[in-house]
């Protein structure tokens, strides 16, 4: 009996599987199958042919395009001396931008400081040697040489005082050697930032456009592709890479060294002569100041503009929190006709002047109001 009902049960098992699994393919009835072994029908959505762009898409797109021809990889090297491993070469890279059809190329000085071969690779690939012809460490600038290259298409340079927070901006650069690459965001802020190496920019463009190693020396843009800043600097918390905040160098103290170099081949940037403490309303009226506004001057540089045009310094040390500083010097609250509310305003006159140029300074003495002309002298790293 067990064996009979052993031998039933294969026979069962025998009849359901050949039923189910074979008999459609050898003529038996189709016998319809739990809807768990049915599967639904493949169904795939796909896009229109001819993809449709936003307007800002179609112009950042159009941007791009028109400025990459423009944009440059800077790649260095030099022999250094290792400790352990002797001569070594090292090398390094960057970016840059055209600025006219005979080969002239703006970068970053700390992207060829120390240099000993400097090669730059166009857009389409072609390589080229590089001499340096301007050397800016004061403002992170260098202007290097190409020869032989055809069809070069320089960058429009606009201007950038008069820059808001909050504009779109497009990077274009070679981070981490991925060339042509484009990053888009705005203006976060206008400020000065003081870089590694020790200079200080004035106005810096900070953008959350994504700049990272490799992006120094290339173009900042603004909506139209023309360059409003150079990409340099990066704020990174500790880590080599972007963190969503990055500085550029103002496109206004690129065409003032630019005419300083066109006017006496080198650069010099003009200068009041002082160290400055801007004013607010709160300050002037804790020091009894007869202006809510303005820049105190703090010390004159022995032999410099101010000091020639017989400006003073503050003669008492004083403490603003922990910060000493010096009071009862003159107050600069006007250059020509432009008001001055701080040390920023003065370094953007000086990039509308070269050194050698005479401007009227209006200042406070005390409570009196005066004026006095000024021939203005040549930077010096301290001084503004």
């Amino acid at each position: 009996m067990r064996f009979r009902s052993v031998i039933l049960v294969l026979l069962f098992v025998g009849a359901f599987v050949y039923l189910t699994s074979y008999s459609r393919f050898r003529g038996a009835p189709n016998i319809p199958l739990p809807s768990v072994f049915h599967r639904a029908p493949l169904e795939i959505t796909v896009a229109d042919a001819q993809p449709a762009y936003t307007a800002e898409e179609t112009n950042r797109i159009a941007v791009y395009k028109r400025t990459l021809p423009s944009v440059v990889n800077v790649s260095t090297s030099a022999l250094a001396f290792d400790f352990f491993y002797g001569v070594v070469p090292s090398s390094g890279q960057g970016s840059g931008f055209i600025i006219s059809k005979d080969g002239r190329i703006l970068t970053n000085y700390h992207v060829i400081e120390n240099a000993q071969k400097i090669e730059v690779t166009l857009s389409d690939k072609h390589k080229y040697k590089a001499e340096i012809v301007l050397q800016d460490r004061a403002h992170d600038l260098a202007l290097l040489q190409i020869s032989g290259a055809k069809d070069l298409s320089p960058a429009v340079l606009s201007e950038s005082h008069d820059l808001q927070v909050g504009q779109n901006v497009y990077a274009i650069g070679n981070p981490f050697g991925l060339s042509g690459t484009m990053t888009t965001g705005i203006i976060s802020a206008i400020r000065p930032v003081k870089e590694p190496q020790g200079a200080t920019i004035d106005n810096a463009l900070q953008t959350d456009a994504a700049i990272n190693p490799g992006n120094s020396g290339g173009p900042l843009l603004n909506s139209r592709g023309e360059v409003i800043g150079m990409n340099t600097l990066i704020a990174t918390g500790g880590a080599e890479q972007s963190s969503g905040i990055g500085f550029a160098i103002p496109v206004d103290t690129i065409k003032a060294v630019l005419s300083d170099y066109a006017k006496y081949g080198r650069v010099r940037r003009p200068s009041l002569g002082i160290a400055s403490l801007a004013i607010g309303p709160s300050l002037a009226e804790q020091m009894g100041l007869p202006a809510d506004y303005g820049v105190l001057i703090q010390k004159v540089t022995p032999g410099g503009a101010a000091e020639r045009a017989g400006l003073r310094g503050g003669s008492q040390q004083a403490y603003l929190g922990n910060t000493p500083i010096y009071v009862g010097g003159d107050l600069i609250v006007g250059i020509d006709d432009d008001q001055v509310t701080s040390p920023q305003d003065i370094s953007e006159i000086m990039d509308h002047h070269q050194a050698g140029d005479t401007v009227t300074i209006t200042f406070y003495r005390g409570s009196r109001r005066m004026q006095v002309r000024l021939t203005l002298g040549e930077a010096h790293s301290v001084s503004v």
